[in-house]
């Protein structure tokens, strides 16, 4: 996003540059408690911290989580198109990985998925799902009711759900973020300050364990925490301890700029299918019609010199379209859409 840091962040950071205290990390409770006292404001989530466990970023969670609940062989079920990852991470880990299509309006299909639970879960084999919630790259905020339904169907299948929570802050008014393991005590939720606050090269997250699935974070290596970092934990911790008015005058800003992106693909890229996204600085943008093939990103870059990420990276149910990232100034934004037009004409 093209916005400065929380000043917050900026002076925990300084500070401890300018003392010198650039160590190994001590003990992550400082950061749980932060994260916990967020959570509780932000969205009434009461976080038990014994059921959560600091891993060095959300992949590592969501991997930490497969390698716990799944077998080499297993399969991970994948609501596609999705955050690339999702697709590679748990191949490296030797799961077998299907995707499982989202409806034509991008909100998850649980008859289908349940219908992939029971394939998967055949002859013995366990099986998970990672979810993304809010939605990558659609922006959609599944509902406590869409979750419930997702819940119990696992539950009849024996299929654990791990939840990418990484956008759950960057919520726009008209919906509601519900943590995951807030509807299955069986479930995972996995988040950050790193996507909201701009601190990706922060290193940081949490595992949350449903009420259930205790044993599962217990059985986590110890060696997990060793490669979290001890600044970006104090960066993370002043995020969601103190960042949360920045958030506020942030929030406004971004939908704003979700709205004129809207509107400036309606001007310019009349033949475009865009659905405002209920969340996140990204926009999920079909560009089918313009017949650039799979990949009009690589058309836009070229002839545009407007970089996209390519639908194709997000799995099947992602050609043709791209992922706008709106996070940024008008003018900026009205000269890419204007370009992006350029080069599909």
């Amino acid at each position: 996003m093209d916005v400065p840091l929380a000043e917050p962040i900026v002076r925990a950071v300084s500070d401890l540059v300018a003392s010198g205290d650039t160590g190994y990390p001590a003990a992550p409770d400082e950061y749980v408690a932060a994260f916990s006292a967020f959570a509780a404001a932000r969205w009434g989530w009461q976080v038990d911290t014994s059921l959560a466990r600091v891993v060095p970023d959300i992949l590592a969670g969501l991997s930490a989580v497969i390698e716990a609940t799944t077998d080499r062989g297993d399969t991970i079920l994948v609501p596609s198109p999705v955050y690339g990852p999702f697709f590679r991470n748990p191949r490296l880990q030797g799961r077998v990985v299907e995707p499982v299509a989202l409806t034509a309006d991008g909100r998850l299909d649980v008859p289908s998925l349940e219908t992939a639970f029971a394939a998967a879960v055949a002859h013995g084999r366990r099986a998970a799902v990672l979810l993304s919630n809010p939605h990558n790259p659609t922006g959609a905020v599944h509902t406590r009711g869409e979750l419930e339904a997702l819940a119990a169907a696992a539950a009849r299948h024996g299929v654990v759900v791990i939840s990418d929570e990484a956008h759950a802050p960057l919520v726009h008014d008209g919906a509601t973020f519900v943590p995951y393991v807030g509807v299955d005590p069986r479930g995972f939720s996995v988040l950050s300050a790193a996507k909201t606050w701009n601190l990706a090269g922060f290193k940081a997250a949490v595992v949350v364990a449903g009420t259930d699935a205790r044993e599962i974070v217990e059985s986590f290596p110890v060696t997990l925490f060793n490669s979290v970092g001890h600044v970006s934990l104090v960066a993370q911790a002043a995020a969601f301890r103190d960042g949360e008015p920045w958030l506020d005058e942030l929030l406004p800003a971004l939908t704003r700029s979700r709205d004129l992106l809207a509107d400036l693909v309606a001007e310019h890229l009349p033949h475009a299918r865009m659905q405002l996204p209920e969340s996140t600085y990204l926009a999920w943008v079909d560009l089918s019609a313009y017949g650039a093939g799979d990949n009009p990103a690589a058309q836009i870059l070229e002839r545009g010199r407007v970089a996209l990420s390519a639908g194709t990276d997000f799995g099947p149910g992602g050609e043709g379209h791209v992922r706008v990232n709106f996070a940024t100034h008008p003018e900026i934004l009205t000269e890419a859409v204007q370009r992006i037009a350029g080069a599909l004409a």
